[in-house]
């Protein structure tokens, strides 16, 4: 019901009240203690200081007009092309969710393609900005630090940066290539548009250029603390912190603005998910998938592999890949699970979400960056899109996987 309301909004109700009201619900009929549900949001403060600092970055980045200087240059470097436009948002959105995270590509990159948008005039502007929600999934397991599921999946048995590299490199640029292909074959007839040539670029304020160093120091950042398994949240709330406090500081504008900015109605959109998830684990649900993966790794690893990843993927549609995550990090943890299903699950949780709006917390943050920005899409255009595009890129990840 609370999915159902974040996808739904009936009377336009924001969508934190459905999942926070979901969380309230299990407590007021006693499914959980007023404990439990704390612990439940205690586990998200690693993503709520994550999304307060790249919320932060995204608000002060808007505030010194960054977006529309990138989408300015972005639709000159286009010459005039629909598909050059659509390739190099791809690009730079592969780029974004790879070093910056999923969750930045659709707090961060959604308002500079809506800002693009409309600098070139498009008149048919779905294809552009579906692209930050479907890379931001589609890449959001080249490195650790591009989804905090893939923290979440792990917990303290995080593969090193190597090991990783190893495991996921060729299965997400398989991931990232066929999501490509299959978007731009849905949306090849809409991307053959002419767009504005006579572009003016504006010239990008010394708040503007600090909020892109800012930006730029936290990717580095970023990387160093996922080397040496730092948590990233608070690395990355500091960051986001520092670098609105000096761009303030440097343009002498009060921080109240860029605070009212921020949607921080995700964060408790965020905290209701996490009680949920909590709820799930209380009903026994992780001990007895945890005899399940055993039962059938011993027949066919191969065969609990593709369930596995299928599953996760189905689920994170249903309730979201955040408590979808948590659970399935849970299991693979306690049932020391092979690598093989282990990260077939991973592909689950991180491109899974593909299929409709509410499969991740990135494409919420999407879909409210969007609403922000004037623009919508519809639950259901949304799933018929995502039915091709996310089945294509899972089955072929996972295929990859397999060999």
């Amino acid at each position: 019901m609370a999915i159902c309301g974040v996808i739904i909004r009936p009377f336009k109700t924001p969508e934190y009240i459905w999942a926070a009201g979901g969380a309230v619900i299990l407590v007021i009929f006693g499914l959980l203690s007023a404990t439990e549900a704390f612990a439940g949001i205690a586990n998200g403060l690693d993503v709520y200081l994550f999304l307060t600092g790249m919320m932060l970055l995204a608000e002060t980045a808007r505030e010194e007009g960054v977006f529309d200087w990138l989408a300015a240059h972005a639709t000159q470097a286009a010459g005039g092309s629909g598909r050059k436009l659509f390739v190099l948002i791809y690009l730079v959105g592969t780029v974004v969710t790879i070093f910056l995270s999923n969750d930045a590509t659709a707090v961060v990159l959604t308002p500079a393609v809506a800002a693009a948008v409309r600098a070139a005039k498009i008149k048919y502007p779905l294809p552009y900005v579906l692209i930050c929600a479907f890379i931001a999934n589609a890449a959001s397991f080249v490195l650790p630090i591009s989804n905090p599921a893939n923290l979440v999946i792990y917990g303290s048995h995080m593969p090193s940066l190597l090991q990783w590299l190893g495991h996921y490199t060729i299965p997400s640029l398989v991931s990232i290539s066929v999501t490509y292909a299959a978007l731009y074959f849905t949306q090849r007839n809409t991307v053959k548009q002419v767009l504005e040539r006579n572009i003016a670029i504006p010239q990008l304020s010394a708040g503007g250029k600090a909020a892109i160093a800012g930006v730029l120091a936290t990717t580095i950042v970023l990387l160093i603390a996922s080397a040496y398994r730092v948590p990233l949240g608070l690395v990355t709330a500091i960051t986001g912190v520092f670098t609105s406090a000096v761009v303030v500081i440097r343009v002498r504008k009060s921080p109240l603005k860029v605070i009212k900015g921020v949607s921080w109605s995700v964060i408790p959109l965020v905290a209701g998910l996490f009680v949920i998830a909590q709820g799930f684990t209380k009903t026994g649900l992780t001990q007895a998938l945890i005899a399940v993966m055993h039962q059938n790794a011993q027949h066919d690893i191969t065969q609990t592999a593709w369930l596995g990843g299928v599953m996760t993927a189905i689920c994170s549609n249903l309730v979201n890949n955040l408590p979808v995550g948590l659970i399935a990090g849970n299991v693979l943890q306690l049932g020391h699970a092979p690598a093989a299903i282990s990260s077939a699950v991973l592909v689950g949780v991180d491109l899974g979400p593909n299929l409709s709006i509410t499969g991740s917390l990135a494409t919420i943050l999407w879909l409210v960056a969007l609403r922000r920005e004037g623009l919508d899409v519809s639950a259901w255009t949304f799933l018929t899109l995502g039915a091709l595009i996310m089945t294509t890129a899972l089955t072929a990840t996972l295929a990859v996987i397999w060999l």
